[in-house]
């Protein structure tokens, strides 16, 4: 239930495998349900991965091409439409819902883990 969080394990948590990359390109997904972007996205030692992420409201897709991503690799890939989601770009929904890219701050190396 949303608001009410389920106590983990850390062996838990360690099992989500985040890492940060860095978006290659960026283009409209007009066969989309929602609006949304096709993603490329260079994890470094870890390759380039696809994904669709809504992003609309907030980016233009001009203005993620070289942005510091958070994405979850170990999901197991989506078909939506005619793309193959490949990793799960994280954020945050705004107060009206649309999604806040969680990024990091400064440099970091693609393909880094969180923990």
């Amino acid at each position: 239930m949303l608001g009410e969080a389920t106590t983990i394990d850390l062996s838990d948590f360690e099992r989500v495998d985040m890492r940060v990359g860095r978006v290659l390109e960026a283009e409209p997904f007009p066969e989309a349900r929602k609006p949304a972007y096709k993603l490329r996205i260079d994890f470094g030692p870890l390759g380039v991965r696809r994904s669709s992420a809504q992003l609309t409201v907030h980016y233009r897709a001009e203005e993620l091409l070289g942005r510091l991503v958070i994405a979850v690799l170990n999901f197991p890939a989506r078909q939506i439409g005619p793309v193959r989601s490949e990793v799960l770009v994280l954020g945050v929904p705004d107060p009206d819902g649309a999604v806040v890219l969680l990024e990091p701050s400064v440099e970091v190396p693609l393909g880094g883990r969180v923990f």
